[in-house]
């Protein structure tokens, strides 16, 4: 009985605590305050009417009403930031209805709230919302750390699909950490389609097929998707051939239907013009950017309504034999989805055009594995072959900081050398610079003052990946690429797995760096694991002489002649001290050219 009690009482004065804390005082932050670009999703930040449009305000002038009255939409807009408030609220305005017969609130005028842990797994929130003249979702119960740090994770907050955001403001507890987050820098994937494309029907946000893909791609989508008006207009088209983008994605057949009297606003040969065209526009303008088609995806009532089924089938055939001219033209990059790759079906729509969530999620899914595959941007069923950011050591160096600025070093300038690893890597020297140096004379000895440092403390293979990925071999070509990473993975993956990502990240790099010399370095020996690293190191080597790359195992000279490490060399079993760099930088440095 006494047990029970003191539970009880526990209980009341937790859920007392929680309540308190819940309910405390608000800091209030609106986005438009911010001193840099905060909204992902827009292409024209500077010129924009309004703060929340998709269009620049010179548009207006230039497309259809309909298509511009769209643009002030936020489909496809999210803000990022970092907290660890246990509580965060969401208040705005929007400009029309909060739903639609077809579509509820939540998802046409909702707001949708996802985080990211510092080892970068995706999570969802759930919020409480009230739909009024100011919308609110609260989010509570957040767990605001994890085992890393105190300083917060990052959000990811989605803003309405079908209605005009007027103000908007985000609120943390009082005495929380909160951090605005600027728009990634990395380019886009830009999306030109229809009300499919806008989001409808999903019952959230996040659910759209576009902000699905950006997140398992992990890149920022810019949505130009127009409800009832993706129509390939040369307009709209010369507007997006203004966006300097990872690949472009034209999914407007569905607004382009063509009926067998030919009693539509589209003829069957306009359509064909202005798929010849688009294609065209962009590749003169943006010539290295890939382009992809869709078919339209089909409805679901295709096989009960004869008259339907034509519609999409016509369109298609015309889709196919425009391809096949701009392919017998010469264009390069340009690739066509079927529309069986969609896997739409009888389960996936709301009103036979429009798709469910699960609409929406095989959507997202057809084109992954194609954008996937033009992009080369593999990625694998365990840990290590999957691509993700880390925020692990925000307390000792901001991660995301860390790959802005060897972005903009490496626009500056094409580094003769590369290295790449983790803390070992990180904190011995060169640039860009990290929180300390332990060995940076021997560095500049070893790889001279020129060579770029791509270490990032606590770095897996699967964070590398992203960073590849993303940018940080892209634009340059230098003439040599260093390679240390797999000593964290040791705790978590088996050796096949981390071989795996091994794999994946050589596959990467040659992609990116054709002329450069590859070298992967072994993993170096540390406390207590020195017979494993061997055994994985012997790995290693086998898989670069498969891959034709170059392999170096420079951590020998920590060992002694039992096999373990010699303390002497190491501040703690694992990261060299400034003699365990010397001697590292010395086996190395023979083969720097």
């Amino acid at each position: 009985m006494k047990s029970t009690i003191s539970a009880l009482l526990f209980l009341c004065f937790f859920c007392h605590q929680l309540s308190f804390a819940q309910s405390g005082k608000l800091n209030w932050w609106n986005p438009q305050t911010a001193a840099f670009p905060i909204v992902e999703g827009q292409a024209w930040p500077k010129e924009l009417e309004n703060p929340y449009d998709r269009f620049p305000a010179r548009a207006e002038k230039q497309v259809r009403k309909q298509v511009w009255d769209l643009s002030s939409q936020s489909a496809g807009l999210m803000i990022r930031f970092r907290a660890n408030s246990p509580q965060i609220k969401i208040r705005y305005t929007v400009g029309g209805n909060h739903g639609m017969p077809h579509m509820p609130p939540t998802g046409a005028s909702g707001v949708d709230l996802y985080t990211i842990s510092s080892d970068g797994e995706l999570q969802w929130c759930t919020g409480k919302y009230a739909f009024g003249d100011t919308i609110t979702f609260d989010f509570n119960g957040l767990r605001p750390n994890d085992n890393y740090h105190k300083l917060g994770r990052e959000y990811r907050l989605f803003l309405p699909l079908y209605n005009s955001v007027k103000w908007l403001e985000i609120g943390t507890q009082e005495g929380s950490v909160f951090t605005p987050l600027a728009v990634r820098p990395e380019k886009p994937v830009v999306v030109y389609g229809t009300s499919i494309a806008q989001g409808a029907c999903a019952s959230r946000p996040g659910m759209a097929w576009p902000a699905i893909l950006g997140r398992k791609l992990d890149h920022q989508t810019i949505n130009l998707g127009f409800s009832g008006n993706g129509r390939l207009e040369k307009e709209v088209i010369d507007l997006i051939s203004e966006i300097d983008a990872k690949i472009y994605v034209l999914d407007c057949l569905p607004n382009m239907i063509v009926k067998a009297d030919g009693s539509t606003q589209v003829t069957a040969e306009e359509v064909r013009s202005r798929i010849l065209n688009s294609v065209r526009n962009l590749k003169q303008k943006r010539p290295a950017v890939p382009i992809v088609l869709a078919e339209h995806a089909g409805y679901t009532d295709g096989d009960v309504n004869a008259e339907r089924k034509v519609f999409y089938l016509e369109t298609n055939r015309i889709l196919r034999d425009a391809f096949a001219q701009l392919k017998s033209e010469g264009i390069q990059e340009l690739y066509l989805i079927p529309k069986d790759d969609f896997k739409q079906d009888l389960e996936t729509m709301v009103d036979g055009t429009h798709p469910t969530d699960l609409g929406m999620m095989r959507y997202a899914e057809g084109y992954e594995a194609h954008i996937r595959k033009i992009l080369r941007e593999k990625s694998g069923e365990v840990s290590t072959t999957q691509p993700v950011t880390q925020l692990r050591e925000l307390n000792n160096y901001d991660w995301e900081s860390r790959h802005k600025e060897i972005l903009e070093l490496n626009k500056k300038s094409a580094p003769s050398a590369i290295v790449i690893g983790n803390s070992i890597t990180h904190f011995w020297g060169g640039f860009p610079k990290g929180p300390r140096a332990t060995g940076e004379e021997s560095w500049n000895s070893t790889f001279g003052k020129s060579a770029r440092n791509l270490g990032y403390g606590w770095d897996r293979v699967e964070n590398v990946l992203w960073r590849i990925y993303n940018g940080e071999l892209d634009g340059f070509s230098c003439k040599q690429i260093f390679v240390n990473i797999g000593t964290n993975n040791l705790h978590l993956n088996t050796d096949d797995e981390i071989v795996e990502g091994w794999k994946l990240l050589i596959e990467a790099i040659k992609n990116r760096q054709p002329a450069a010399i590859i070298t992967m370095f072994g993993i170096y020996p540390r406390r207590q694991q020195e017979e494993r690293v061997a055994g994985l190191n012997k790995r290693l080597a086998q898989l670069t002489g498969e891959a034709d790359i170059n392999y170096l195992d420079p951590g020998k000279v920590f060992l002694q002649t039992d096999g373990k490490i010699d303390e002497s060399l190491f501040s703690d079993g694992l990261h060299p001290n400034a003699k365990g760099y010397s001697l590292l930088g010395k086996a190395i440095k023979p083969f720097v050219k």
